[in-house]
């Protein structure tokens, strides 16, 4: 199946078209996701979000909502999947909005495959552009989707959320052993400069 036939794909918003460049432009003022908010992984990491000054109002479609899948157009075309604590969220046209429009995936899912080596292979294989390559939603739309029951896509969610949660708590054990080994060296060193 490919994905442009489950789904409906459509770019971010072009910023420069609807930024407010002086004071008494601005109409309103939107959280914005950027590329600095992403893991390579396609988890959102604690990076606080950009805010973007608008010359009007902007429509909804260019706004996360629960269940879309955001992919980065350029290298290395990493897969987000939206939940309830990421919408509201504009998205600039450096991202695809992906929308399922079928039951019969789930978009943890189709994120999960998006960013397997696989589904990489077939973008830079189609891509665009000379210094940074480029995908687009044509290319987006052709990818082939493998097709999996629902039970299986399931346990694929299920596998993927334990692996990153798994990650977090890794970086955190790493953050907390840097932490200790600093502090025994720091101890040392004081003693010795006491010694002498």
């Amino acid at each position: 199946m490919k994905l442009g036939e489950i789904s409906n794909i459509k770019t971010g918003l072009v910023l420069t078209r609807k930024k407010a460049n002086i004071k008494y432009e601005i109409k309103d003022v939107y959280k914005l996701i950027t590329l600095k908010n992403i893991e390579e992984d396609g988890v959102f990491n604690e990076e606080p979000f950009d805010t973007f000054e608008s010359n009007d109002k902007l429509d909804k479609g260019y706004f996360t909502e629960e269940g879309d899948i955001l992919v980065r157009l350029s290298h290395p075309y990493t897969a987000v999947y939206i939940d309830e604590s990421k919408t509201g969220l504009l998205v600039p046209s450096y991202f695809a909005i992906i929308k399922l429009k079928t039951k019969d995936y789930i978009p943890e899912y189709i994120t999960w495959y998006l960013n397997t080596d696989e589904a990489k292979k077939e973008l830079i294989k189609s891509q665009t552009g000379t210094n940074i390559s480029t995908t687009n939603k044509t290319i987006l739309s052709s990818i082939d989707i493998k097709e999996f029951s629902k039970e299986d896509q399931n346990r694929i969610r299920e596998i993927q959320k334990l692996y990153f949660k798994e990650k977090k708590l890794l970086i955190k054990l790493m953050e907390e052993k840097e932490k200790y080994y600093n502090a025994v060296i720091n101890k040392l060193l004081k003693n010795e400069m006491r010694r002498n």
